[in-house]
């Protein structure tokens, strides 16, 4: 171990650079692209931060001393690598449970309003691009996708549950008029939505 930053959390393992940051600062730093990142509990890497920094006091006061807290960081550090439920780069390619649940909840709560990629990826502190792919690495489709298949669920729900025109169907499921949302439920499911209401109710 022959690279240490106090303020990056840099470390330079088997000739190879690698950052530490806790999960929860991964979570709020906005910034999903971290490549060689390993992910530890706070109280690892407090450990292993605090021990080499001990390490650095004591190079010319006690070196025997400086030598057994890189030692015991380098084992924190081994220990680390091994595990086998680490993933050095989960932000890079998928949502963070609470990220999809948090995205899932409030498209939900909003499918009669605009809801805009810029505002979702806000929401869970990521750059809009990184979303889109995180996005469609979890949920399987795009954004856009994703919102237009619950609107059309809600959809059909009211139709086939309640009697409310399509006008108030189209206005609940956020779309911009009646004739927006026919066109675009047909084109989904091959029939008008006064159609489909029909074969469900017969």
């Amino acid at each position: 171990m022959d690279c240490f930053s106090a303020g990056r959390w840099s470390f330079a393992i088997m000739g190879q650079e690698v950052s530490i940051m806790s999960i929860n600062d991964l979570m709020f730093s906005g910034n999903g692209d971290l490549p060689d990142t390993v992910l530890l509990s706070s109280d690892m890497a407090a450990q292993i931060l605090l021990l080499l920094e001990q390490a650095s006091h004591s190079a010319e006061a006690d070196p025997s001393h400086m030598q057994e807290c890189i030692v015991s960081a380098q084992h924190l550090l081994s220990t680390l690598c091994r595990r086998a439920t680490l993933k050095p780069t989960l932000a890079r390619y998928g949502l963070a449970p609470w990220q999809a649940d948090r995205i899932a909840r409030h498209v939900d709560a909003c499918l009669d309003q605009p809801i805009r990629m810029e505002d979702l990826a806000d929401m869970v502190r990521l750059s809009v691009s990184h979303f889109s792919r995180a996005f469609r690495h979890h949920f399987g489709v795009p954004p856009y996708a994703y919102v237009l298949s619950r609107r059309l669920a809600r959809a059909k729900r009211l139709l086939q549950e309640t009697d409310e025109s399509l006008a108030q169907v189209a206005l609940a499921c956020g779309m911009a008029d009646q004739a927006h949302f026919s066109r675009l439920f047909r084109r989904m499911t091959g029939e008008s939505p006064s159609q489909w209401r029909r074969r469900m109710r017969s």
